[in-house]
């Protein structure tokens, strides 16, 4: 088994093989071109459209931006995320249509051993050895991950779920639900009772026609 197909099996990795260090450094100088880069420059949006695995037609990261392997992570159409976007896709991550990412976002589909003996160490040649597993994360349509959100490893969020400021996920959260807090927990499900319509100006309806509509 490579070390990847080790990673999709579930089974224990160790990240620093080289095989992982090269496919992590395309990423990691893409992400760091991207992060240079003049946030209006036409060619910005390609350089990580390049690494991802799939993204939809329409998307937009504020950046900065930090990718692990970027290949590993498969985005939808009309995707947004604000500054300080962390994703450590080791598994892969798929994220739904209509996804909107608060500032300070990190999804964290790898994981590491509890004992410390398990989690790292030194060979003969004095090369440090360590374990990582991997479980996929899976955001559905139209979810909203406010500011700090950290999503761990294995989980799934369902459609039209907000997570609330500040979250640690480390269970499933269904559709169409507001949950927050450390951990997070679902809290109460999303209701008409919840819409800001009033909030829209008259001479907006036609602009936000698509939101109110779609």
């Amino acid at each position: 088994m490579t070390e990847e197909e080790k990673i999709f099996a579930g089974k224990m990795f160790d990240p620093r093989r080289q095989e992982l260090k090269d496919l992590k450094h395309i990423a990691h100088e893409a992400c760091r071109k991207y992060n240079a880069m003049d946030e209006y420059d036409p060619a910005r949006a390609d350089v990580l459209r390049n690494i991802l695995g799939g993204v939809g037609k329409v998307c937009y990261f504020q950046g900065p931006v930090q990718f692990n392997y970027g290949c590993h992570t498969f985005i939808g159409e009309n995707f947004f995320a604000n500054f300080n976007l962390m994703v450590m896709d080791d598994a892969r991550i798929y994220i739904g249509d209509n996804v909107c990412f608060g500032p300070n976002v990190s999804l964290m589909a790898t994981n590491h051993p509890l004992p410390a003996q398990e989690r790292t160490g030194l060979d003969n040649e004095g090369r440090t050895t360590m374990a990582e597993f991997a479980r996929e994360i899976h955001i559905g349509n139209g979810v909203w991950l406010a500011c700090n959100v950290v999503v761990l490893d294995g989980v799934t969020i369902g459609d039209g779920a907000v997570i609330g400021a500040g979250s640690v996920v480390t269970k499933d959260i269904p559709a169409g639900w507001l949950a927050f807090g450390n951990p997070c927990r679902p809290i109460r499900p999303i209701t008409a009772a919840d819409s800001k319509r009033e909030l829209i100006l008259e001479e907006d309806l036609e602009h936000f026609a698509w939101n109110l509509n779609g």
